[in-house]
C-alpha cells in the first residue's frame, strides 16, 4: 500500500521581491458575517468519509464532495474525493477533474492570477486562480477564488522559485491521492496580509506571468484563494468535524460529518468541548515529558500523529517507511494542550507500529488511530486525533459561542464507536 504523510498546514515560504500591488478585475467577492438577523436555517451537514481515495493510495484520507457552479448560473458540477484539510486554507481542485469554464482570476492586462503551493517535502501544486460559486449541503459561497491545479496554460513555465526547493509537481490524482483539497482551517484566506503588499517582500505564492516571465505578485485579500466556510450567508464561523471511535487495528472506511456552523443551529453546539484559542498561526501549546511545544496544531490533512523525533522519543523510525514509527509493541502517551486562553487538559494517544497496522487485513484500512511519525518542531495532531471527537475549526474574526471570536480550535468526545 502506498502511504502519503503530511499535510499544507504548514507552508515553509521562500521570499521574493513583489511585481507590485496587483489590481485585479472583481470576481464579485465578499465576506460573510456571523451575525446575520434569524435567516431561514438551511442544511448544514456535508457527509464525509474516511477511504482509500480516488487512486486506492491514502492513508488516513478524510474526502467529500464539493459542487462548483460558474458564478452566478445553474451550470454545475460535483468532484467527489476531494481532502478535507483543516490544516490549510482554501479550494484547489485538479482541473483533469473539471469539466466546467470557469473565470479566470486576472489583473488589468487580462494576466491571469497563478499560484504555487508548497508542500513541506519540497512538492508543489502549481494552477491558476479561478472562481466559482461554491455549495456544500445547503450552504453556497458566490464567487470563490479557487486554485486549478494543472490549469492549461500555454506556454507558461512553472517559475524558478516554485521549484526551489526541489520536490516534484503533485498535481495529478495518483501523486496527490486527491481529487482536490477543501482547507477549512482557522483563517480566511490563505495569505491573508503577508501576500497583500504591505511588506516589499511577499511570500512566493502567487504570481503574475506576463510575456509568459512570472514574477512574484501581492494580491488584494479579496482575490487570494478564500475559505469558503466564511463568505456563506449563514453557518459562517467555524465548521464541526464529527467521527466515531475506531479500534486499535483501524477500519476499512469511516463515515461522518462536516458541519458548518458553531452553535448557530441545534446541530453544532460545543456541548462539552472546550475552547483552545490560537496564535496568529493557529498553534497552541502541547507539553510533552514536561517540555512545551508552542507550535502545536490540528490537522485533519496530516494522516498520523506527527511530533518530534525518533532519537528524542526513543521510539525506532520504520526501516522501509522513513518518517513513520515502527516501535516493538505500541506505546501509549500523554500530552497536555493549552490555549492562549488558558484553557488546557490532556490527550491520551498511541503509537502503534506502522508496518504491522498496514499489514493488518491485507492492506485493506484505511483508518487508523495510532499511526505516528517525525515532526521536530511541535506536534501535529493528525487524523488519529479527530476519531471519537468532535474537533471544532473557529476562523479568524468570526464570532463564535460565548462571543469567543477566531481563530480557535475546541473539542470533546463525539460520535459512535465502530466495532
Amino acid at each position: 500500500m502506498k502511504v502519503r504523510k503530511g499535510s499544507i498546514a504548514k507552508l515553509v515560504f521562500s521570499l521574493g521581491l513583489s511585481a507590485g500591488l496587483l489590481v485585479l478585475a472583481s470576481c464579485g467577492n465578499g465576506g460573510g458575517s456571523s451575525t446575520n438577523t434569524n435567516p431561514p436555517p438551511v442544511s448544514n451537514t456535508q457527509p464525509m468519509e474516511v477511504n482509500l481515495g480516488p487512486a486506492n493510495n491514502y492513508t488516513n484520507g478524510l474526502f467529500t464532495d464539493v459542487t462548483l457552479c460558474v458564478p452566478g448560473s445553474s451550470s454545475c458540477q460535483t468532484i467527489n474525493n476531494v481532502l478535507v484539510d483543516s490544516g490549510s486554507v482554501g479550494l484547489r481542485i485538479l482541473s483533469s477533474q473539471v469539466t466546467l469554464s470557469l473565470p479566470a482570476i486576472t489583473d488589468n492586462s487580462s494576466n491571469g492570477l497563478q499560484e504555487c503551493l508548497a508542500f513541506a517535502d519540497g512538492s508543489y501544486l502549481w494552477g491558476a486562480v479561478q472562481a466559482a460559486d461554491v455549495k456544500l449541503a445547503g450552504e453556497k459561497a458566490a464567487s470563490v477564488p479557487l486554485q486549478m491545479i494543472n490549469a492549461p496554460n500555454t506556454g507558461l513555465a512553472v517559475p524558478s522559485q516554485c521549484l526551489s526547493s526541489g520536490g516534484a509537481n503533485v498535481g495529478t490524482v495518483t501523486a496527490l491521492g486527491a481529487n482536490g483539497i477543501l482547507g477549512i482551517g482557522n483563517f480566511r484566506q490563505d495569505c491573508g496580509g503577508d501576500c497583500t503588499g504591505a511588506s516589499s517582500q511577499v511570500p512566493a505564492l502567487y504570481y503574475l506571468c506576463p510575456n509568459t516571465v512570472c514574477q512574484v505578485a501581492s494580491v488584494p485579500l479579496a482575490f487570494q484563494l478564500q475559505n469558503p466556510v466564511w463568505l456563506f450567508p449563514q453557518d459562517n464561523n467555524g465548521v464541526l468535524i464529527s467521527l466515531p471511535s475506531i479500534p486499535a487495528d483501524g477500519a476499512p472506511t469511516v463515515s461522518g460529518s462536516l458541519i458548518f456552523g458553531i452553535g448557530t443551529q441545534s446541530n453544532n453546539g460545543l456541548g462539552t468541548a472546550r475552547i483552545y484559542t490560537t496564535d496568529a498561526f493557529g498553534n497552541f501549546q502541547t507539553t510533552f515529558n514536561n517540555i512545551a511545544y508552542s507550535q502545536s496544531f490540528i490537522d485533519s490533512g496530516s494522516n498520523g500523529f506527527y511530533f518530534l523525533d525518533a532519537q528524542t522519543l526513543g521510539i525506532p523510525d520504520c526501516s522501509d517507511l522513513p518518517g513513520f514509527y515502527c516501535p516493538a509493541s505500541t506505546v501509549n502517551s500523554t500530552a497536555t494542550n493549552t490555549g492562549l486562553n488558558g484553557t488546557t487538559a490532556q490527550v491520551s494517544f498511541s503509537i502503534a507500529n506502522a508496518d504491522a497496522l498496514f499489514s493488518a487485513n491485507s492492506g485493506s484500512n484505511a483508518a487508523f488511530n495510532d499511526l505516528g511519525g517525525d515532526n521536530p518542531g511541535g506536534f501535529d495532531w493528525g487524523m488519529p486525533f479527530f476519531f471519537g471527537r468532535n474537533v471544532f475549526v473557529g476562523i479568524e474574526g468570526q464570532t463564535g459561542p460565548n462571543g469567543v471570536v477566531g481563530p480557535y480550535w475546541a473539542y470533546g468526545p463525539g460520535g459512535a464507536s465502530i466495532n
